[in-house]
């Protein structure tokens, strides 16, 4: 299984452009999966259809899907309520509802929500030839692409001090014999801790997305203007990546014609300075078709292969 995530500046055609790659691939009899994280949701509208949550086929191999991060957020705090439900039922110390009512305001859910959509696919939706992701504006995409490795690293510490907390428990069982409040009977061992499992499942699911990300299998792919504005958005993406050590593979110069050609030149310059090893293409700008815009007549599709 293949990935492209496609991310730009509002408004330059990424949708449209991963709208076409999916079509394309579709057509060459790959069996592909386009999903839609912007919040714009511009991937139904170009393909006619009214999208949502679930996936939807259109044609022979192509699949489409809107990721509602609303819905998304939702579900995950659900599921992390039931968790530490779990994890916490016999104590009565925290009111875990108002906590997680809170919660669902709190900066950072609606990026952690769109990572569990993420891995979800990339774990379940294993029979796809291609994944194509139209991202959101490009702060979101940048966090939603660091999260993995964030997430990890926290982990793996939640790790460390679950440990110590069940080697003291350990030590205080060994003196006094086990603790148990209302049937409740706490776990001394890590291969009986709930909370440990539960860890350990967090760490291997959000270290196979960080593989994923960085693997040779996965492009990401810029999509600008031959202006500059879109250029200095292109440029925070280019040195976001790079922090992240997450390789852009392709550039595309979308709406491109012959009188932008000098500031397309000089558009192309100063990304190829900020990113050597970069590949551009460069899509003519083409009348909009009443057939739909994920028939581009430029081979997105093949700049992949």
């Amino acid at each position: 299984m293949k990935s492209i995530f496609f991310t730009g500046k509002g408004g330059v055609g990424k949708s449209t452009l991963a709208a076409t790659a999916a079509y394309q691939l579709a057509e060459r009899g790959h069996k592909v999966l386009a999903v839609s994280f912007d919040p714009a949701h511009n991937l139904g509208d170009i393909f006619g259809l009214t999208l949502s949550h679930k996936k939807q086929k259109f044609g022979k191999n192509l699949f489409l899907q809107e990721t509602d991060l609303d819905k998304a957020a939702a579900e995950y705090i659900e599921k992390n309520i039931d968790i530490l439900n779990q994890i916490y039922s016999y104590t009565k110390a925290f009111n875990l509802d108002l906590y997680f009512k809170v919660l669902k305001h709190s900066p950072g859910v609606e990026e952690y929500a769109a990572l569990t959509a993420m891995e979800t696919i990339f774990r379940q939706e294993t029979d796809y030839d291609y994944i194509i992701f139209d991202t959101p504006p490009t702060g979101l995409t940048l966090r939603i692409l660091a999260l993995p490795n964030i997430t990890i690293t926290w982990v793996d510490r939640l790790k460390r001090i679950r440990k110590q907390i069940l080697e003291k428990r350990h030590t205080i069982h060994s003196l006094t014999g086990k603790y148990s409040e209302e049937g409740f009977v706490l776990a001394y061992k890590e291969s009986d801790d709930g909370v440990m499992k539960t860890l350990d499942d967090l760490w291997k699911r959000y270290l196979a997305v960080y593989k994923t990300l960085k693997g040779p299998d996965n492009r990401i792919a810029v999509v600008f203007n031959p202006d500059y504005l879109s250029f200095r958005e292109t440029e925070r993406i280019i040195e976001g990546l790079k922090d992240l050590q997450i390789p852009l593979a392709v550039g595309f110069n979308n709406k491109f014609t012959d009188d932008r050609a000098e500031a397309a030149d000089e558009v192309e310059s100063k990304i190829r300075e900020k990113s050597r090893d970069i590949v551009i293409h460069r899509v003519p700008l083409h009348p909009p078709m009443k057939e739909g815009a994920y028939k581009n007549p430029f081979d997105v599709a093949g700049t992949f292969f």
